[in-house]
């Protein structure tokens, strides 16, 4: 139970200050681009984490690594919670993204060694369903306290500190059973799979790249340029919209979870260019309804799209290479929250809003659409 609670605080942590971005950017005058690198310095933190960091709990053990990451998460929503600036707002959003990192390959490890025998084949979709309710509940509950609390830039996080204080103490309470430790080392440990199975690979980790890329552009920008495009404005209304992306994500792989892998990807792919097209045509035409409906067709896209990815590169790897082959994987899924994502920035910034999510939709519309073709010319083959 407290390993869960912990994996669940942390994610709350991370996603608690997307509907904030609005009231950042209109205080501190602030332009699209300089929000995405806010945004963009979370995972520049989960990266440095993965590649230099994703051994520790094999070496500190997953409780102390447990114990540590709620201790950056506190620390991060601390200084969010006084930041004067934007430069000082980044360096604490990094510092939650070095948390996130440590508390997810902490928790998955720990969950693996607490749950009850009769449940552990099920620790992965465990971790995973809580990690869904965590990231959505994170701006929800942002969102919900900035709409009616007299300091919308305080407020929010003060709970969610609070929350991680009694997660820390109640962790260091826990006694763990000693496990074997491997050396620390942080040289970073990635690797392709098996040369027949790399084509397939690319496919699985640029299908990761766009679903990443997707949620990110609401999660960072979305908050901004909505009251543009629908009728009801406030924290709450855009807190809501990312919520609602990842409960619709998670119940889409809910119900995909024993369809063959590629061809849920290609469900997914699918659907993320339709929700691209409809977005692209809501931005232009502004239709508040076309706008729901652009954002339930990219969260099914993005559900499947992970749900056959993942299990794609389960398929093509053993117990010997699947850590890190996983690592790799991942390292290009989360390359997709940073590239295109400063991308619409900089356009924003030069073109407006409207240029910046239509550049969007264009260049990473395009990558799912080579990539279903791609597959298919393999399924041929």
């Amino acid at each position: 139970m407290m390993v869960s609670l912990a994996l669940i605080m942390g994610t709350i942590g991370t996603a608690l200050a997307s509907p904030l971005y609005p009231i950042y950017q209109q205080l501190w005058h602030l332009l699209p681009s300089q929000i995405t690198y806010i945004f963009v310095a979370y995972m520049f933190g989960c990266l440095a984490t993965l590649l230099f960091l994703g051994r520790a709990s094999n070496s500190f053990g997953f409780l102390r690594t447990l114990q540590t990451g709620m201790l950056f998460v506190i620390i991060g929503l601390a200084l969010s919670a006084i930041s004067p600036n934007a430069l000082t707002l980044s360096f604490a959003r990094f510092l939650i993204g070095i948390a996130s990192g440590l508390i997810s390959t902490s928790a998955m490890l720990g969950l693996i060694y607490t749950i009850p025998d009769s449940h552990k084949q099920s620790a992965p979709q465990f971790s995973s369903i809580i990690t869904v309710i965590g990231f959505g509940l994170g701006p929800f509950i942002g969102g919900l306290i900035a709409q009616f609390a007299p300091y919308p830039l305080v407020t929010p996080y003060l709970p969610v500190i609070l929350g991680a204080i009694l997660c820390l103490v109640g962790l260091v309470s826990v006694k763990a059973r000693p496990v074997q430790k491997q050396p620390f080392s942080m040289a970073p440990h990635l690797q392709l799979p098996l040369k027949k199975y790399q084509g397939l690979f690319y496919i699985a980790g640029f299908t990761a790249f766009s679903a990443f890329a997707s949620f990110s552009l609401f999660a960072s920008l979305a908050p901004s340029f909505v009251k543009d495009i629908i009728p009801w404005h406030g924290p709450l209304v855009s807190g809501s919209t990312i919520a609602s992306i990842l409960f619709i994500s998670a119940i889409t792989q809910f119900s995909a979870k024993k369809m063959n892998p590629r061809t849920v990807v290609n469900m997914g792919l699918s659907s993320l260019i339709f929700g691209y097209i409809l977005l692209s045509t809501c931005i232009q035409m502004h239709w508040s309804a076309l706008f729901f409906v652009s954002v339930v067709a990219a969260w099914i896209g993005h559900g499947l799209g992970l749900l056959g990815a993942f299990g794609m590169i389960h398929g093509m790897t053993n117990t010997d290479n699947r850590a890190a082959v996983m690592s790799t994987y991942l390292f290009i899924g989360y390359l997709g929250t940073i590239v295109p994502i400063i991308g619409v920035g900089y356009l924003s910034d030069h073109f407006g809003f409207s240029a910046g999510i239509f550049g969007f939709c264009i260049s990473v519309g395009l990558l799912c659409l080579s990539l279903l073709f791609y597959q298919r010319r393999m399924q041929a083959d």
